[in-house]
């Protein structure tokens, strides 16, 4: 296959405001990001291919913001939060194939039930995460009949995303 990055001959020289080293997506919205301020961007990567490294091993979930506890973790718990309105947005706005599919938490007993899935609750309501909704094992039975549970809460703003279609964007906008 052909290389995505040309290689320059080791001898010339460039003048460039901001090299980035690694096209993952990380280095990918670096990019973006500085590229759209004006800087001149250099993006490095050792691939033949952006996105080949750990952004490729990912599980494409866009997380919701339940995970984290605002008192211990400020920062990552507003961040995740905004960080999905962003994704969402992004993808809607570029037609990068996405899904808020939502997700099923669920306890298989009642410790789980009873303490852990109700503090994830309120993780997410400190977070400005509303829209969870606590289910009954008879509720989880509904949506997937096969679960053996005893209740679960539904988390409707997690989603799914495109992680290459999402970088190749990147790249584009860069």
């Amino acid at each position: 296959p052909r290389p995505m990055f040309r290689t320059a001959p080791s001898c010339q020289q460039f003048h460039i405001q901001t090299a980035i080293i690694g096209a993952g997506v990380i280095g990918l919205s670096i990019a973006r990001a500085l590229s759209k301020k004006g800087h001149e961007v250099l993006l490095l990567e050792q691939s033949n291919a952006i996105g080949s490294g750990i952004s490729s091993r990912n599980s494409e979930v866009i997380h919701a913001g339940i995970y984290y506890d605002k008192k211990t973790t400020p920062l990552k718990s507003k961040l995740c939060v905004e960080g999905k309105r962003l994704l969402y947005n992004y993808c809607r706005d570029r037609d990068i194939p996405h899904d808020r599919c939502g997700k099923l938490l669920v306890a298989t007993d009642d410790e789980q039930r009873d303490v852990g899935l109700p503090t994830l609750v309120e993780y997410a309501k400190r977070n400005g995460v509303n829209d969870l909704r606590i289910l009954t094992k008879e509720d989880i039975a509904a949506y997937e009949p096969s679960v053996m549970c005893t209740g679960g809460v539904l988390s409707p703003s997690t989603g799914i995303v495109d992680s290459h279609a999402f970088m190749t964007s990147l790249l584009a906008d860069a």
